[in-house]
């Protein structure tokens, strides 16, 4: 598609991320059919769980000296990252499958972004003092620019 001077392509690895979409769009549909949330979980909502239940205790071991409403603020996207990376992993190891984090632009556009996105949570947060995260306490001075 042409749109002005740009030029758009839907490539193998839109392909592909749009199917990822598509699974993980599929697997809560099975969770939430007739509402979910069983006495007795079913299989899909076992899986959700799990995935669930393991990136909050991530979030809550790796994220330590915040606050519970602090770290749930950062929750949901890195969950979203997290189910959507292992999703497309999982599904480039189907055979004549394409995976998309094999391609060096989108690692380094959605690990770009993620990193833009935490230097301004950071700057916000703490301002000029977010530059001193970086330096280990009792570090010289001198060893501040590298």
């Amino acid at each position: 598609m042409k749109i002005g001077n740009l030029y758009f392509s839907f490539t193998n690895p839109s392909l592909f991320m749009l199917l990822t979409l598509s699974l993980v769009l599929l697997l809560l549909h099975f969770v939430t059919k007739k509402g979910g949330g069983n006495s007795v979980p079913n299989v899909w909502q076992s899986l959700v769980e799990l995935i669930y239940d393991f990136v909050l205790n991530l979030v809550n071991e790796q994220i330590g000296g915040l606050s519970g409403n602090v770290k749930q603020k950062f929750f949901p996207c890195i969950l979203v990252t997290f189910t959507f990376l292992l999703f497309r992993n999982l599904q480039g190891m189907i055979p004549y499958s394409f995976t998309v984090t094999s391609r060096f632009l989108i690692t380094l556009g959605l690990s770009f972004s993620i990193f833009i996105g935490i230097t301004i949570v950071g700057f916000q947060r703490n301002g000029l003092h977010f530059l001193s995260f970086s330096l280990p306490a009792g570090a010289p001075l001198p060893l501040a620019p590298f």
